[in-house]
């Protein structure tokens, strides 16, 4: 990793201002350490109060009633026959969509209940609600006179796009801690997104394809239009409602990140409404095309409009992608200076590239043990620079808030530390060394024990150990308050 400046005094100079550690030591580099025995740590579990467990239970049964309406009312509209192929020719496409949007989130993977609950969410929840709302508007119109595509373009965006946020916007209400930024925005609203085209694409295909088809001709047709809704909805427009509500996912990781208040009220609310705009204007093509007998309406519409903001989407999410490890280069030199972390370290974190090169390293000298260590010590530091940047930008108001993000902390460089222990000083191709904040104490094969400077692009990685604390400093995390949420204290001048 190349600092932003020359380096200075050490190599933290070059890297960021960071708070104080310890001053430089006068110990020699230690032995390699035995390879260590048992499971690699696990972060302490929370624990599940009866409120946390109360709103559990009632969530999940919202999502099961709502999927049992859902699965009586497309079995009674469809027949068992119409509701099973729909059903397969509407789940062929979301392993795929639901791979697309995991890969986005490959560098701090969000728990898998929460994905689950907004695919569930989409699925089930925003389904039978928007299903029952769209009917109830539809014959309201139809008792006004007034012409159906009324419904698709002014009712389903409106109660579609809010019901399939809402999930998402519960989470990020009840558990803001697990949203990292826009990237998991687009995931949780992505998934909940493909959870309702999933259910949506059974009535349509089920219904408007093959029932539809056998009643008119038999069940050749009928599978015929299966196919062709098959092609136009899900190979050529399955972007549709991840796009659509992506925009929504978006603004939600914009309010995760702020501690402006005005900021976290107006991003999702500007993300709702340009989500609704584009679902409308998606509703109102073809039935401008099918009002004027200009079907070249629909297409330049889908051309000229959709598909550039479908692009520009992608390539936002690909930026994004990677910003979790441009931003562990910018947070995690707190630690370095700290006797925390090593300069290499922090610059394998950078690119998935860089940690795929790591877990295999760990893996060569440490076996499976080693490599299970080093994709846990991967995803507590990505989480440690999240938290870091989070008391950088002042998230936590309430004590309570601040005091919980300390204890994190702690807690996170306690897992880290005992993750490292599994693969740190056994490379035998590598000198015995280690790092103290400033520089490298290294054994040559003479047996000296000499200093040496970090370099200005450090190799990736160097497996040494870390400085035991300063004795000015006595305890497990270094000095007292350093970690905490106020402003960082300047390392003081002539420090060596």
């Amino acid at each position: 990793m190349r600092p932003e400046r020359p380096a200075g005094g050490d190599y933290a100079d070059g890297m960021a201002d960071t708070p104080p550690g310890g001053a430089a030591s006068s110990w020699t580099a230690p032995d390699v350490p035995p390879p260590p025995g048992g499971a690699a740590p696990r972060m302490p579990l929370r624990r599940l109060g009866w409120r946390r467990f109360l709103v559990l239970a009632l969530v999940v049964l919202l999502i099961a009633a709502c999927a049992v309406y859902m699965l009586f009312v497309l079995g009674s509209n469809l027949g068992p026959q119409a509701l099973l192929i729909g059903v397969v020719a509407a789940i062929l496409p979301v392993p795929v969509l639901v791979s697309c949007f995991l890969w986005l989130d490959r560098y701090e993977p969000e728990p898998l209940k929460y994905l689950i609950f907004c695919f569930a969410w989409g699925a089930f929840v925003s389904t039978a609600a928007s299903l029952t709302v769209n009917e109830f508007f539809a014959a309201r119109f139809a008792d006004w006179e007034l012409p159906n595509a009324l419904t698709g373009v002014l009712v389903a965006p409106f109660i579609e796009e809010l019901t399939k946020a809402l999930g998402p916007i519960l989470l990020l209400v009840f558990r803001r801690r697990e949203w990292s930024g826009i990237t998991d925005g687009l995931v949780y609203c992505g998934l909940s997104a493909v959870g309702f085209a999933m259910v949506e694409n059974i009535l349509y295909l089920g219904g408007y394809g093959y029932a539809s088809g056998v009643d008119e001709y038999g069940p050749a047709t009928g599978a015929q239009q299966v196919i062709a809704i098959f092609i136009v909805r899900i190979l050529l427009f399955g972007f549709a409602h991840p796009l659509f509500t992506s925009m929504t996912g978006v603004g939600l990781g914009i309010a995760a990140r702020t501690a402006d208040r005005r900021v976290r009220f107006l991003a999702p609310v500007a993300g709702l409404l340009l989500a609704m705009m584009l679902h409308g204007t998606w509703n109102l093509l073809p039935s401008l095309a099918q009002a004027t007998g200009q079907a070249m309406i629909a297409l330049y519409g889908y051309l000229g409009v959709m598909v550039p903001i479908f692009f520009g989407m992608v390539g936002l999410a690909v930026w994004l992608r990677g910003w979790e490890g441009r931003l562990t280069e910018r947070t995690l030199p707190d630690y370095v200076r700290a006797g925390w972390l090593t300069p290499p370290e922090v610059a394998a974190l950078g690119s998935l590239g860089r940690r795929h090169a790591a877990r295999s390293w760990a893996r060569r000298v440490a076996g499976d043990a080693g490599l299970k260590a080093m994709r846990g010590y991967q995803f507590s530091a990505t989480r440690l620079a999240l938290l870091r940047d989070g008391m950088r930008r002042g998230l936590d108001r309430r004590p309570a808030d601040r005091e919980r993000t300390v204890r994190e902390e702690r807690e996170l460089l306690d897992a880290i530390t005992a993750y490292r222990s599994f693969f740190v000083g056994r490379d035998p191709q590598a000198p015995v060394g280690s790092w103290d904040g400033h520089r490298y104490h290294l054994r040559f094969p003479d047996g000296s024990h000499r200093p040496v400077d970090a370099p200005d692009e450090p190799v990736v990685p160097i497996p040494v150990v870390l400085a035991p604390p300063p004795p000015a400093h006595p305890g497990p995390y270094g000095p007292p308050g350093w970690y905490g949420p106020g402003p960082a204290v300047p390392w003081p001048p002539g420090a060596a």
